[in-house]
């Protein structure tokens, strides 16, 4: 391994050079690239040998086309852009056939009219009502079916910020038909995550089996999230700075044209479908002043707190489940369970609650009932997520932000000459604020204020609101609800920003394979006449059993004051540390400074001596990795 020259990092767009073999005849490249396709397309769905032999037999004449998009694509941002489109359209047709889906369940499952909303209804029949377990015993029959899988499903946020944006086809058909099962059953979770899943699953699809680059890969399961997620509110502005904010972790101009032609085109075709643009009606536009800003802000506060709260709750429900001793197949069922009662008390616990927000904003309710459907509504949804339904916070935290707004609203109106706060304005704020503290992206929820209201001067206080609700969650908290849930599973994931390229520059990859030896039972005169000085600043020690025993620097074994007969054990260091080969460069980093050494030896779990690592190197190597994704991040 050459320690001293660093991988080529990519060139700008228009100078980066074709793919393909230097010399090759006609035939071997129609059979190489036909190969190539057909492993592009089918490995991400998992496909068997067999069936990629036959796809890359019937791709055959295919294949110079197939090269020659793969090459415009990688060379032309234009050719990316156009790709965003198409992505775009089939995130807006993901989205509405999931939607109708879902809903279709309900109105199946719960007999309610076609148009209207689940959680807005007066009064749901207790027999229906074992549609929850019911549900949590479809969904964990499912589950029983993927046993076999090793690993969690992996989300477009874990993607983007570990995988390059890699999400295999499996990943995302798991959780859509899972998120599916648990909204349409009448769990209190909403369809964001699967809406988003999909759409970030065919984006990177394609661009796996177009050969992107790391970056542009990214990008693209950006623009197909963010898209969905567009489409499913009709708010274009929205969907593209979920993708910036929540999917790609940056707003980065190479993403700009991408991002939002994928979520202008998701949101048409959402909009041509016939289906109406997800509007919140505000009864007056009233001045906002600057005590307003202030109020608002406070608000955004409140909600940080409950939003963090929330999360928690959610997080120690899954802890107590997992350790009780109810078997997983069951807990489902048990979750079905106990969201009766939850429903029973009131019908606006169920599904994410689109219907109830409205119909919460259109009536006057007092500020008891208020309390008990915001406690309801949060319940239920840790009890959902808890006991294993499938789903996000995104929808349910806009609904409980609402509330939050009305109830604090109602508050104020109890204070003796306070100035009264429009319940309506307050609701919209909260819903910003509690979504901001629970997903995250305060430009997102703005922009969704905006899109929703068309409303300014709202829209100026929701960004106030927001920005102190996302300070205060980041830090005292540091997570939002997605990669809280990474952080649980033991991954440092604090944003989708690109740090995978981390977890690939580990110690094993870094470390000098060949490194001298000797043992540590040798003499100073023995290490001085097999390492000159200058051959070799240290040297590992081996044990009796040929185990690391050691480090030995070779200035130290030449110091005037030490003994030719002594054994080379009298001058050893690091004698009990040394790297692990999973290692990666932040915590190889870390372990330096720790021990103030230059060079650390790689050791297998038996002690097996694997290689040595100098500080040096790491930093230069973490350094160009660093270089090249700031170069990556702007286009260059």
């Amino acid at each position: 391994m050459d320690l001293t020259t660093p991988p080529e990092a990519d060139a700008p767009r228009d100078a980066r050079p074709e793919e393909g073999p230097a010399v090759e005849s006609a035939a071997d490249a129609r059979r190489h690239f036909a190969r190539e396709m057909a492993d592009g397309f089918l490995a991400p769905f998992g496909g068997s040998a067999r069936a990629m032999q036959v796809a890359s037999q019937s791709a055959h004449w295919m294949a110079p086309a197939v090269v020659r998009l793969r090459r415009t694509v990688r060379t032309s941002e234009a050719a990316l852009i156009l790709v965003a489109l198409m992505i775009g359209i089939a995130a807006g047709i993901g989205t509405l056939l999931q939607s109708g889906i879902a809903h279709g369940l309900q109105v199946w499952i719960y007999n309610i009219d076609s148009d209207a909303r689940l959680s807005a209804q007066d009064h749901v029949a207790p027999l229906r009502l074992l549609a929850l377990p019911i549900g949590g015993a479809v969904l964990a029959g499912f589950g029983l079916m993927l046993r076999r899988r090793k690993r969690p499903p992996i989300d477009v946020v874990e993607a983007n910020a570990l995988n390059g944006g890699v999400i295999p086809i499996r990943d995302s058909l798991q959780v859509s038909a899972q998120t599916l099962l648990s909204n349409g059953a009448g769990a209190s979770v909403g369809l964001e995550a699967a809406y988003a899943q999909i759409g970030g699953g065919i984006a990177s699809v394609a661009g796996q089996w177009l050969r992107l680059r790391r970056a542009d890969l990214r990008i693209l399961v950006g623009a197909g999230a963010g898209a969905a997620v567009g489409a499913a509110f009709g708010a274009p502005l929205t969907g593209a700075f979920y993708a910036f904010e929540i999917v790609i972790g940056a707003y980065t101009p190479a993403a700009i044209a991408p991002v939002l032609t994928a979520s202008l085109a998701a949101s048409v075709i959402v909009r041509s479908s016939g289906a109406h643009a997800y509007l919140i009606a505000l009864p007056s536009a009233s001045a906002i002043l600057t005590w307003d800003y202030l109020l608002y802000a406070s608000l955004g506060l409140f909600c940080a707190l409950l939003g963090i709260a929330l999360m928690r709750l959610v997080t120690l429900l899954e802890i107590g489940v997992r350790r009780s001793p109810i078997p997983d197949i069951y807990r489902p069922i048990a979750g079905g369970l106990l969201l009766i009662p939850l429903a029973w008390a009131s019908p606006q616990t169920l599904s994410a609650g689109h219907g109830a927000l409205h119909l919460d904003l259109t009536t006057q309710i007092g500020l008891v009932l208020l309390i008990q459907i915001f406690l309801l509504k949060a319940l239920a949804s840790a009890v959902s997520l808890g006991f294993g339904f499938r789903g996000g916070l995104f929808f349910a935290s806009l609904f409980l932000g609402s509330l939050v707004g009305q109830i604090f609203s109602g508050v104020i109106a109890l204070i003796p000459g306070a100035n009264p706060v429009d319940p309506s304005d307050a609701a919209v704020i909260g819903m910003a604020a509690m979504a901001v503290s629970v997903v995250g992206g305060p430009m997102t929820m703005s922009m969704l204020v905006l899109e929703t209201t068309h409303d300014f001067a709202l829209t100026g206080t929701a960004i106030a609101a927001t920005l102190c609700a996302s300070t205060l969650v980041r830090e005292t908290f540091g997570y939002s609800f997605s990669t809280w849930r990474l952080h649980t599973r033991g991954e440092t994931v604090r944003s989708a920003r690109d740090i995978g390229w981390i977890k690939n520059l580990t110690a094993g990859n870094l470390m000098q394979g060949n490194a001298p030896t000797i043992a540590a039972t040798a003499t100073i005169a023995e290490f001085r006449r097999r390492f000159p000085l200058g051959a070799a600043r240290k040297v590992i020690l081996t044990g009796t059993e040929g185990g690391y025993a050691g480090l030995a620097a070779t200035i130290a074994a030449y110091g005037e004051d030490v003994q030719p007969e002594a054994p080379l054990s009298s001058i050893a260091v690091l004698t009990d540390r040394a790297l692990a080969p999973e290692h990666d460069a932040v915590t190889i980093m870390r372990i330096f400074e720790e021990e103030e050494a230059d060079d650390l030896a790689v050791v297998a779990p038996d002690r097996t001596i694997l290689g040595l690592v100098s500080e040096t190197f790491v930093r230069k190597r973490y350094t160009e990795e660093i270089e090249k994704s700031q170069r990556a991040l702007f286009g260059e």
